[in-house]
């Protein structure tokens, strides 16, 4: 939920034009922290403008999302940990910690602001799990309170964010592009929790807590968010500054009959992980057709300063280097190896 800025100001408030602003979640600020370089998610984003709709008027609806199954299998984790006062999640994360089999006293807060912060801010006797507490973040200028969908444990002082998630870790392993989605996510937490206690306080180490191979037996991983929290709040910090972003006269009303001439006059980072993260993807795709964007981070920044597909290929082919020649050798050297291993088998070129 969205609370009133004090003092109640919308900068961008005409950029978003007649629409009520979005709320965000836990979910959508990490996903700032996904692509920090474009300022086309960092306007739309400080505005409150709701990208899923202005995506469907654009024609390029967003595609992704969880599954009815994924969402059951992680409510059906998430009960099973917390089952019986949550003991299970005390020992597992007692464990991980070096503290051993700890028995924590179990708070369920409910979202409730003066609870959070008793817990938060008070000296409680021995260690605690504090479940859906009240956290806030400030985005462009207004306060945004959380979705209370995070554990606190609490022992010696200070707080350790837990995160349950139900991907599994197979053989000490788990899904990479997962995993640092779900640091991002608890990153936010981690921001928000540590206004509130304060510096010092607050663990940059996350409890990540899974299924274990192909079983529900849960198995808790300690994931260093140092780097996400770096990332996050320099994002956070650039949305103050995202109306000096926006031409005049821009307009993401869903009413605009130019919304897509507006849209294009703010900048996009296009990246292939975009899709996972952006309602916006499939339309800044579609839009940055034959870029080496489209290729991904690594290419583009291995091309640096070579925009086009077709003028990287033509460089490939011996075109004139004209101020590229380093990238120039590193493509016609890759062109050689991969002829040198196709053509001998009968590969096409």
């Amino acid at each position: 939920m969205t609370l009133p800025a004090d003092p109640p100001a919308d900068l961008l408030a005409s950029v978003r034009g007649d629409a009520a602003p979005v709320d965000h979640n836990a979910r959508s600020i990490a996903a700032l922290a996904a692509n920090p370089g474009c300022d086309r998610r960092a306007v739309l984003d400080a505005a409150g403008v709701d990208k899923d709709r202005t995506a469907a008027r654009l024609g390029f609806p967003a595609r992704f999302g969880q599954s009815t199954f994924a969402i059951t299998r992680a409510r059906a984790f998430e009960a099973q940990v917390k089952a019986g006062g949550a003991a299970e999640l005390a020992r597992l994360v007692g464990e991980r910690l070096g503290l051993g089999p700890v028995t924590a006293r179990y708070e369920d807060l409910r979202g409730a602001d003066a609870a959070t912060r008793a817990a938060v801010t008070g000296d409680a006797a021995g260690p605690a799990l504090h479940d859906h507490p009240l956290l806030g973040v400030e985005i462009a200028g207004q306060r945004v309170t959380l979705d209370p969908d995070v554990v606190l444990f609490a022992a010696g002082g200070r707080f350790h964010v837990v995160a349950i998630k139900s991907f599994p870790v197979i053989d000490g392993q788990a899904d990479g592009r997962k995993v640092a989605a779900a640091a991002r996510e608890a990153a936010v937490y981690t921001h928000a929790l540590t206004e509130l206690a304060g510096t010092g306080r607050v663990s940059h180490e996350v409890v990540l807590v899974c299924p274990e191979n192909f079983a529900n037996r849960p198995t808790a991983t300690l994931v260093d968010v140092r780097k996400q929290l770096g990332v996050l709040r320099r994002q956070l910090s650039r949305l103050t500054r995202a109306a000096d972003l926006v031409p005049e006269g821009v307009s993401f009303d869903p009413g605009n009959e130019h919304l897509e001439r507006d849209i294009a006059c703010i900048g996009a980072r296009y990246a292939p992980e975009c899709m996972a993260a952006c309602e916006l993807a499939f339309f800044c795709r579609h839009e940055a057709h034959g870029s080496t964007d489209r290729l991904g981070r690594t290419v583009r920044d291995e091309v640096g300063g070579i925009a086009g597909i077709e003028a990287v290929l033509a460089l490939a082919d011996g075109g004139d280097p004209a101020g590229h020649p380093e990238i120039a050798e590193l493509l016609r050297f890759a062109r050689s190896v991969r002829e040198e291993i196709l053509i001998p088998a009968g590969g096409d070129r």
